[in-house]
């Protein structure tokens, strides 16, 4: 097949520190090549891959512009794909993980386009555009992703997938915990920190720190790290991350919002390091309760897990990710998707799209 996979261009591919969807795509291309099909990455410049690269900037944008800047080099990035992807036209599918953005561009694409949600639901700017493009075809990462948005033509669920030779089995942890993931209030940072001091554990934090985050980072967060109990490292590279999870004793994350997937879930179980996590979103359909961490719903029940985690089997973590989350798995459900879509071509159109009926 000749692939066309769309990747957002705030990160590289793979990315060097944060980049849960990059991460993917990366598993993904990777994967997709080495099994011999043509594989074509529309990402920015400086991602490195080894199928063929379409650079759609001359390296990733970051963060660190304003929202606007941002959605203007997005739209920037897949006018310019669209355009490439229309000249070349031999396509068999096209792989959107950018957004709806990429939808709207549906026309001067033509190739059938599967559209991986990568993202929350639960906002009106995500729920109004997705449903104007609802008869298109969509994939969720976890089937409670789906509730906030339910009438779209999702034809699977994919769970992600990583690459388990980039995640060494660890069997002799140190005694601390690991909060991993952006210091957002979603993630539960300050929670973290709450628990740590309560059990009188050891809690090491690291992550990113958005710009529009910075002022809760340092009211909320900066005056708990002591460098003794409450150590924070920083964003750090896969190498860095890996050895940061595999010496954990538990992955310590109680987030406060429906996460959609959470890829650092299996990062860490792959390591040996089990979960303890907050029974919500995603969440359930990753860890099994008492065998790969702990789903927990009251605080009493974190602070219970914290002082259980001996009880988990370490290599049961890693057995979990091998037998469900492998990229092995992941490729082999895209790949049936892609072959499912190509037998239905032409895609049925879709209800004329939103900038058709503005301006009619």
């Amino acid at each position: 097949m000749k692939i066309a996979l769309l990747s957002p261009i705030e990160e590289a591919v793979p990315p060097k520190k944060y980049g849960g969807i990059e991460a993917v795509v990366y598993n993904l291309a990777e994967e997709l090549h080495r099994m011999g099909h043509d594989v074509t990455l529309f990402a920015s410049g400086d991602s490195k891959v080894s199928c063929r690269l379409v650079p759609l900037a001359k390296k990733a944008i970051g963060s660190n512009h304003s929202k606007r800047m941002r959605e203007a080099y997005c739209y920037e990035a897949i006018a310019q794909a669209a355009r490439i992807i229309a000249e070349e036209g031999d396509y068999d599918i096209v792989h959107n993980n950018i957004g709806f953005q990429a939808l709207l561009f549906k026309d001067i694409i033509k190739a059938p386009m599967l559209t991986t949600m990568h993202w929350t639901l639960d906002n009106t700017t995500e729920r109004e555009m997705y449903s104007h493009y609802r008869k298109m075809p969509f994939v969720s990462i976890s089937n409670d992703q789906r509730k906030d948005l339910a009438r779209m033509n999702y034809v699977a669920t994919v769970h992600h997938g990583i690459d388990m030779k980039r995640f060494p089995f660890n069997d002799e942890p140190e005694d601390h915990l690991v909060f991993f993931g952006r210091f957002s209030p979603v993630k539960g940072p300050v929670e973290a920190i709450k628990f740590a001091k309560k059990t009188k554990q050891k809690l090491i934090m690291a992550g990113k720190i958005n710009d529009f985050e910075r002022e809760y980072f340092d009211k909320k967060i900066a005056p708990h790290i002591d460098g003794e109990q409450i150590i924070q490292m920083g964003e750090l590279d896969h190498d860095e991350k890996v050895e940061l999870l595999g010496k954990a004793k538990a992955l310590l994350s109680p987030i406060q919002w429906d996460e959609p997937f959470g890829l650092v879930n299996i990062e860490a179980m792959a390591c040996g390091t089990p979960v303890i996590t907050t029974k919500r979103g995603s969440l359930p359909e990753i860890v099994v309760d008492g065998k790969t961490g702990f789903l927990c719903k009251t605080d009493a029940e974190i602070v219970k897990a914290i002082k259980s985690i001996d009880t988990i089997d370490r290599r049961a973590c890693r057995d979990h990710v091998e037998e469900y989350f492998s990229v092995q798995r992941m490729v082999k459900a895209y790949i049936d998707l892609y072959r499912g879509l190509i037998r239905k071509k032409p895609i049925q159109r879709v209800r004329k799209s939103l900038a058709s009926r503005i301006a009619g």
